[in-house]
């Protein structure tokens, strides 16, 4: 079995890239997110709870999950929140889980997570977790740069996610993404050396 690391960070840090960057050298990669849009389009495994659950407002034209109606809903309401969590979170973690037990002749695989930390199914399948780190204000700047949405947004999503510095301390392994591109990768390439040799 490959050896399993978790990658995650705030939003806005740099999940994507830096999961790039590993990829580009050999990592194989398991996208949790990815994972979530698969169970979510209308053929999703995850759809006839979802519409059992929330009705058919909550789908567009296609049959699979309206992913602007949800989130608005579930950052007004922490009870839908809970309700789709409790759908997808289980099957994200068995399709990655699953995914992560396939052969591979990747040196380790990386499982990007948005949430790892704050949802604790992760760590105890992980041999560690690399944190990407930012300053606050670099977060908010390039979230708002990818993906359109306003600064109160941003905001709204930062207070439900864990706090930078308790991020830290619970990190084993730390990417600092405050540079250039080229430092980025420079400090990828040093741990994916250092992960390579376990």
């Amino acid at each position: 079995m490959s050896l399993c690391y978790g990658l995650t960070g705030g939003i806005g840090s740099g999940k994507s890239t830096v999961a790039k960057i590993f990829a580009d050298l050999g990592v194989r990669i398991i996208d949790t997110d990815e994972i979530s849009h698969n169970l979510t389009a209308s053929d999703g495994l995850a759809m006839s709870a979802i519409r059992r659950d929330f009705g058919d407002p909550f789908l567009d034209i296609h049959g699979a999950m309206d992913r602007n109606k949800m989130r608005a809903l579930v950052f007004s309401d922490a009870d839908a929140k809970q309700r789709l969590q409790s759908i997808l979170h289980p099957l994200i973690l068995e399709q990655a889980k699953a995914e992560s037990l396939s052969p591979t002749e990747a040196p380790y695989t990386l499982v990007v997570v948005p949430l790892l930390l704050e949802s604790g199914h992760y760590r105890d399948w992980l041999q560690g977790v690399v944190v990407i780190d930012c300053p606050e204000y670099l977060q908010i700047s390039r979230a708002i740069q990818r993906s359109g949405i306003n600064e109160a947004t941003v905001f709204s999503i930062m207070t439900q996610q864990m706090d930078r510095e308790k991020r830290r301390r619970l990190a084993d392994e730390i990417i600092l993404n405050d540079g250039s591109l080229e430092q980025l990768q420079e400090q990828v390439t040093e741990l994916h050396k250092r992960l390579s040799i376990h």
